[in-house]
């Protein structure tokens, strides 16, 4: 096992200096002059924009930033936003909570609704539920992010007024962030109607960005079923005249499972590629917003340092998906 975790760690090194490179290069590949942008329409003398270039190492070869902002990584130092003047670190931990809370909302809630449809469309292969159900998860899985936000915002919240259209709570409310989780803090704040309005902001982008997760979920699924469903062990509880019930939920899709959990880890990624999107559309105020702003302004830290610390978290959750499908595994950790 041991061995297992080590080689799956060594793979850690030329994915973190492949990111690292691509982090760097991205942002600089893209139109447009940090300094000027900072100026703005008010503009900057010559003297001044040589000075902030020097000072932000503008100046230096490419390679020598590079090595620079390296060097600066391998020391825990990702650099301070050009804009807020902050560390990088302090902004993306203080905004780290409102992703989180709408990853975990719109995970659990793919979950909740994809095993089940998984589970109803292999025990009904073939039928209308099957069809029904897969068409709609490959619906969902096709259809582009920003206009099936767009779509439930003019219908939830433009028509019908059920929903907020942005933010993570309504202004009227107001309590010290202790958490950081919006749901935790308007609990504690004990201010009536605080929770309810957490919650109301959180409907429509936990929907968007279930979707693409919650059809894959569905999909395997179904896959992992109708594969169970076809071994001798499942013959023989229907023989012995279990029902049907009883044989799915409990020896089928218990089985079933390994494959899911694993797919259920890999979400986390699409997670985390969707919440850049979703927050945008939504002003939710996380780090896919911040990183989508910070390239607007060209903060090469932020950008760099947001990037670097997002493929971190997606290669340190597939390691853990690695490990424990080696676990429950045996043969994995063989090959």
């Amino acid at each position: 096992m041991f061995r297992f975790f080590l080689t799956r760690l060594l793979t850690f090194v030329p994915t973190f200096v492949g990111v690292t490179l691509i982090s760097f290069a991205f942002i600089r590949v893209l139109p447009g002059d940090p300094i000027i942008v900072m100026a703005g329409e008010r503009g900057m003398s010559e003297a001044r924009y040589q000075e902030l270039r020097e000072q932000f190492g503008f100046d230096q070869p490419v390679l020598v930033q590079f090595w620079d902002y390296l060097t600066g990584i391998l020391h825990g130092d990702l650099g301070m936003s050009y804009v807020t003047k902050k560390p990088v670190w302090d902004e993306f931990f203080a905004l780290f909570p409102a992703t989180v809370e709408l990853s975990l909302c719109a995970i659990v809630l793919a979950i909740c609704l994809g095993l089940p449809a998984g589970v109803i469309a292999a025990v009904n292969r073939g039928k209308f539920f099957d069809r029904a159900l897969m068409s709609t998860a490959l619906v969902g899985y096709s259809m582009p992010i920003f206009w099936w936000a767009l779509l439930l915002i003019i219908v939830f919240s433009g028509t019908l007024g059920w929903t907020p259209v942005s933010g993570r709570i309504d202004l009227l409310y107001y309590f010290p962030d202790a958490t950081g989780f919006m749901l935790i803090d308007s609990l504690m704040s004990g201010q009536k109607g605080a929770f309810a309005s957490a919650i109301s902001h959180l409907i429509l982008p936990s929907i968007v960005l279930a979707t693409i997760p919650l059809a894959v979920i569905a999909r395997q699924t179904r896959s992992a079923m109708l594969e169970v469903l076809g071994e001798d062990y499942i013959r023989t509880a229907r023989a012995k005249g279990l029902s049907p019930m009883r044989v799915s939920g409990l020896h089928a899709l218990r089985n079933a499972l390994i494959p899911v959990v694993t797919v259920i880890g890999l979400s986390v990624g699409v997670l985390l590629a969707g919440a850049i999107l979703t927050e945008t559309i939504f002003s939710w105020p996380g780090i896919g917003k911040w990183m989508v702003d910070s390239i607007y302004r060209r903060d090469y830290p932020v950008v760099q340092g947001g990037l670097l610390l997002i493929a971190g978290m997606v290669m340190i959750v597939n390691l853990i998906v690695d490990l424990l499908y080696g676990v429950i595994n045996p043969k994995i950790r063989k090959r």
